[in-house]
């Protein structure tokens, strides 16, 4: 099977990069900047806010299977209209679309959001992948839209570098004990989205892990599992600052799991 990850030198990108080529697909990646370090596969450049790019790319490429992990939280342009240039051009290659979108949709009033429930965001890059879900859903009904949450891996994710650097006094700032979100595993991401992928799923989907915890709870279980002192992390309220965005989001994932064969661990049982 040909399989293309679209933002395959993120850290989610290059989880679904390495799976794919473990399985013995045909793989190929694009990046913006610098391509990934995973061998075997076909690294490609590409800018997503340029249609005839991508139409000519997946065109050439020409995959079975194309998943869009690509998004940069400053930039509607690549979030939102990048997205339908890779929705319009998969739809006309005829292959099969996982998009990966996120719990920044919601505004957390609700706290606890179900796959039917309509998008509210309350921030620039949550109305951005929002926008984005829509154009999505109209171009190609047959997709996946898959919204997952905080994404931690084994050592290399963005928010696990902080908590690094906060414990280790490298870095200003704090964790919040009252920031939730259902913080999901790379791996299992990755390959739940493969999973997907390979179904006759459509639609709304829910990929979170099983626990909601806040951030200052998983800094907490990080910095345990790598040798810091939880007691060094800084702490305080969301509440209490200026910040904006949602608090509380938790994503309710039942329906997903029902058709899921991979299991979503909570942040309690992976982060160890």
């Amino acid at each position: 099977m040909r399989i293309l990850i679209v933002g395959g030198s993120g850290f989610l990108g290059n989880e679904l990069v390495q799976q794919s080529a473990m399985d013995g697909h045909v793989v190929a990646a694009t990046y913006l900047t610098r391509p990934g370090t995973a061998a075997g596969v076909n690294w490609l450049p590409l800018d997503v806010r340029d249609r005839t790019a991508v139409v000519d790319l997946i065109g050439a490429f020409s995959p079975d299977i194309v998943i869009n992990a690509a998004f940069r939280q400053s930039d509607w342009v690549t979030t939102a209209v990048g997205a339908a240039h890779v929705a319009i051009a998969t739809a006309e290659n005829g292959g099969r679309l996982v998009h990966v979108s996120s719990d920044a949709v919601f505004s957390g009033e609700a706290i606890t959001y179900a796959e039917d429930c309509v998008p509210d965001p309350v921030t620039p890059y949550g109305a951005a992948k929002a926008a984005a879900e829509a154009a999505v859903q109209v171009i190609n009904p047959a997709a996946v839209i898959a919204r997952t949450s905080l994404i931690i891996g084994d050592g290399g994710s963005p928010h696990e570098g902080s908590v690094h650097s906060l414990a280790a006094g490298g870095m200003h700032g704090m964790l919040f004990t009252d920031d939730v979100r259902c913080p999901v595993h790379v791996c299992d991401l990755a390959a739940a989205l493969l999973e997907l992928a390979n179904s006759d799923r459509a639609g709304i989907h829910h990929i979170a892990g099983a626990d909601a915890v806040s951030r200052y709870e998983l800094g907490c279980l990080i910095a345990q599992r790598d040798g810091f002192d939880p007691a060094l992390l800084p702490f305080g309220r969301r509440a209490d600052t200026d910040l904006p965005g949602p608090i509380d989001v938790r994503l309710d994932c039942g329906l997903t799991r029902r058709h899921l064969g991979t299991r979503l661990r909570g942040a309690r049982e992976f982060v160890k």
